[in-house]
């Protein structure tokens, strides 16, 4: 579903990344974790368009995405919902739901029908589907930015730390979301800081260092990949 080849990408003259490559299958849930500044979320921006690559190729069902603007991404089928649980403050809850089905207007049954799933799966949600967002505790906010992606209806979902700013055990609930999101045939990358809590709801895992892929693995092997790369770090 989404492939990613050889990507470099930066701020400026600044390179932050290094001939990244990943892929992100339908029905998948790739995790991506790594060190604050290995380029985790530059990942994210430069895949959604929000920063141009210097190199390297972003294909979305064998398509290329490169050049093209982050609204026009969006359009194709791949969404970023951003770390902090942004949301529009000053809309209802509701209308921050319409926003994010605004490449769908046409499809007034499937939106419907993407809201009461919404709503279900979060239920405070629907009990304060009128009050201004703004007025959500910020895991409300970020459970209201995983909806506004949702009703969009993705091919691929991109989700940069959807813990940021969350108790702890508000994840979970988020994650399990997430996971059977991506079993209806939604490709799904999380990047996450607590791996040990994302892992077991991923399938594959990949750790990112200084801005190079260190490696990739099932997720269910993270935890001793990382013990290995521990003790050969504190051998060397």
């Amino acid at each position: 579903m989404l492939e990613v080849n050889n990507l470099n990408a930066g701020y400026g003259i600044v390179p932050v990344l290094e001939d990244i490559s990943l892929t992100a299958k339908s029905g998948e849930i790739l995790l991506i974790g790594g060190e604050n500044g290995a380029g985790k979320s530059t990942l994210m921006r430069a895949i959604a368009g929000f920063n141009k690559p210097t190199a390297g190729d972003v294909l979305l069902e064998g398509k290329p995405l490169q050049g093209m603007a982050p609204e026009a991404i969006a359009k194709e089928g791949l969404r970023l919902v951003f770390d902090g649980h942004r949301v529009f403050p000053e809309l209802s809850v509701f209308d921050n739901l319409r926003m994010g089905a605004a490449a769908r207007r046409d499809d007034r049954e499937g939106f419907d029908k993407a809201v009461e799933e919404i709503y279900s799966v979060f239920p405070i949600l629907k009990e304060r589907h009128r009050q201004y967002a703004r007025d959500l505790s910020g895991g409300q906010q970020q459970m209201l930015a995983l909806g506004q992606a949702f009703v969009a209806q993705p091919k691929v979902l991109l989700c940069d730390e959807p813990s940021m700013g969350l108790a702890q055990a508000l994840l979970p609930p988020i994650l399990a979301f997430l996971r059977n999101w991506a079993e209806t045939g939604t490709a799904v990358v999380i990047v996450e800081q607590h791996l040990q809590v994302t892992a077991p709801y991923a399938d594959r895992a990949m750790i990112i260092e200084r801005g190079k892929v260190r490696f990739t693995c099932p997720a269910s092997e993270l935890d001793a990949r990382l013990e290995e790369m521990e003790t050969a770090e504190a051998d060397a």
